[in-house]
């Protein structure tokens, strides 16, 4: 979502222009939207899908549109990844799905959340969203913490049996902003715990700076 933000952003890329899904994107394994080979769908469709329904297939497709092929769309976003300070990271898919090479940190996904609201403010408001429309149906997310969370305006929930239930979290209370991210949780449940726990101990020290 990032590198397909920097491609609005510069011009490169309309939110209605097209993205065309080839055999190996429409095979993707669940989540997915389910886009045959061949046909395509709008780059705000594209950001709705992977930032709602974390959509496989979708994935797939931007990184072939960005980057031709999804190895060196990888290399794009390594050295994307380099540039927002994430030294301890190494991406080799556009999906997450699990790779032993694939690797991450909680602080890493922390950097890059901040990057995701300052960078690119202007298409922040897709991380708040809590459903979205394709094909005449209507696709909801599962991030609870987002609905239920007081000042929650995103950012992104994340599964795979390796690293288990994750979480990017970023909310808003008296004009001070917090992000928290959970890795590694054994529930959604569990994880949306974890985080609520984290952010309201941010949001206690916080409120305790500055004063006597």
């Amino acid at each position: 979502l990032y590198l397909l933000f920097d491609a609005v952003r510069s011009g490169r890329l309309e939110m209605s222009s097209r993205i065309k899904f080839s055999r190996k994107a429409s095979r993707q394994t669940p989540s997915k939207l389910g886009v045959r080979a061949g046909r395509s769908i709008s780059v705000r469709t594209a950001i709705q899908a992977l930032a709602i329904k974390s959509a496989n297939d979708v994935a797939v497709a931007v990184a072939e549109r960005l980057g031709r092929t999804e190895k060196r769309f990888a290399k794009k976003m390594n050295a994307k990844a380099g540039a927002l300070g994430m030294s301890r990271t190494n991406l080799v898919n556009a999906s997450g799905l699990h790779d032993p090479k694939q690797v991450s940190t909680a602080r890493d996904m922390a950097r890059l959340a901040r990057g995701l609201r300052y960078k690119h403010r202007r298409y922040y408001k897709y991380f708040k969203a809590r459903s979205f429309r394709y094909a005449k149906r209507t696709y909801r997310g599962h991030n609870r913490f987002l609905k239920n969370y007081k000042g929650a305006d995103g950012i992104k929930t994340g599964y795979v049996r390796a690293s288990g239930f994750n979480l990017a979290g970023s909310a808003v209370r008296k004009r001070r902003r917090l992000i928290g991210v959970i890795v590694g949780g054994k529930s959604g449940a569990r994880r949306d715990l974890n985080l609520v726990g984290v952010m309201d101990a941010g949001f206690r020290l916080a409120d305790g700076i500055g004063k006597p």
